[in-house]
């Protein structure tokens, strides 16, 4: 198999340096549209048939979010490089196996992080790891002992021990960029592309890009050219990525709101869910949904499904029929959000008075937080407004926090709010030990 692979016919170009590399730490920062998640998947499943005793361990913050991500992308890998036949592939557990030798690639999430810490191999070493969008790793720390869990001491040659890592470059900010890009080490090499050198792209595809580089300069930036996003000129400066700690004693000074933005064909159906407290001016964004071409009826699905169906959501008002709709589908709370004179900049303030978290299962706002920034000069009011685009979470948050002022801690202290029914307690990082 060794001799008969052609990068350039398989992968393509722009990834020479990074399909050999054999440094510590093998670090990948791309656009959307560049390959990188699929020529790390087509190196591994190589990597795995090339070296008969290495393993792979492949990590996201999410257990759940494996399947359709990176074990999709590797099964993928496998039909691309015409060896699907000697793979076994199993979804419980999930699971990958090289038939020939019984060689692994293993599955984990950062949330379990007993069971990740005591992965192991039955033949041969554990020697390379994969963090897919590691960016969704909030503190160093969770990296670190993912780090420290790799087979210490050496491994016999031709094999080498690689942690490989691979992400958006949504902000500057992040751990990500001090620890990889910002030092020189002889056990770290960067990589950086874009979807400029990916000759698989057709014309729509590139026409996506293109589009955004008119509307979404920022976003371009990062998802488009693959650099660093900046925190210059965004509307939402005081957040980070992870779940405060909320001490039970404490739960009666939150409650959860919910807010809807709709969408169809070009822009998504947009839903979020938080808990604020107003007393701490703390915001905790714990759940959404973000997809295009939903029907009302997949709407009020999806919010029931989600436990939500009894909970009072604000919607767009610009949208009176989709909101008597989902209320003859049983969402019988929906109400229509406030608007007027003003209504974008004040909503904005309000929530800039709050320190925001942001649950790193909602990739979506993440991204929307990191791109979101407001226009170069005033308008007529004489302050800048935020950019109308790639902000449909962010107006469903502004949305629903038109209720926040109403909500008074010293009112609720009897019973506990009844919006916390349905969050698990791991959803809080630890705040109720």
């Amino acid at each position: 198999m060794t001799s008969s692979i052609k990068l350039s016919e398989i992968v393509g170009g722009g990834y020479d340096d990074f399909w050999g590399c054999k440094a510590r730490y093998r670090v990948l920062k791309g656009g959307k549209g560049s390959k990188k998640s699929a020529t790390t998947a087509l190196n591994f499943i190589f990597r795995i048939m090339r070296y008969p005793d290495s393993n792979l361990l492949v990590v996201r913050q999410v257990m759940n979010t494996h399947r359709d991500s990176t074990f999709a992308q590797l099964k993928w890998a496998q039909s691309r490089l015409g060896v699907s036949h000697l793979w076994s592939n199993t979804v419980s557990p999930l699971e990958m196996t090289y038939l020939p030798t019984g060689q692994k690639i293993l599955f984990r999430g950062f949330d379990d992080v007993l069971k990740l810490a005591s992965t192991t191999v039955n033949k041969g070493y554990l020697n390379f790891v994969w963090v897919e969008e590691a960016f969704e790793l909030a503190h160093e720390e969770d990296f670190d002992k993912l780090d420290l869990s790799m087979p210490r001491g050496s491994v016999p040659s031709p094999l080498f021990k690689q942690t490989t890592l691979t992400f958006n470059p949504w902000s500057a900010a992040h751990w990500l960029k001090k620890r990889f890009f910002d030092r020189e080490s002889s056990d770290i090499k960067v990589f950086s592309t874009n979807y400029l050198i990916n000759e698989f792209l057709d014309d729509t595809d590139r026409a996506v890009f293109e589009r955004m580089k008119r509307t979404n300069r920022r976003k371009y930036e990062v998802a488009g050219l693959g650099n660093w996003g900046i925190a210059e000129g965004l509307v939402f400066e005081n957040w980070e990525v992870g779940a405060p700690q909320i001490p039970p004693e404490k739960l009666n000074c939150w409650r959860s709101f919910f807010g809807l933005d709709y969408g169809y064909t070009n822009d998504p159906t947009a839903f979020v869910a938080f808990m604020v407290n107003p007393v701490e001016k703390i915001l905790y964004i714990y759940d959404e949904f973000y997809k295009t071409r939903m029907l009302n009826c997949d709407i009020a699905n999806e919010i029931k499904k989600r436990g939500y169906s009894k909970e009072r959501i604000r919607a767009d008002c610009a949208e009176p029929k989709s909101n008597d709709d989902l209320k003859r589908l049983g969402i019988g709370r929906i109400t229509p959000s406030v608007k007027g004179r003003d209504s974008i900049l004040n909503g904005i303030d309000r929530i800039s008075e709050y320190k925001i978290f942001v649950d790193d299962k909602c990739v979506n706002m993440i991204r929307e937080l990191s791109t979101y920034c407001y226009e170069e000069s005033a308008g007529e009011s004489g302050r800048r407004m935020p950019k109308d685009s790639d902000n449909h979470l962010c107006d469903a948050l502004r949305y629903a926090f038109e209720d926040v002022r109403f909500f008074h801690p010293e009112k609720h202290m009897e019973t506990p709010y009844t919006a916390f029914e349905g969050l698990r307690k791991n959803d809080f990082s630890g705040g109720w030990s």
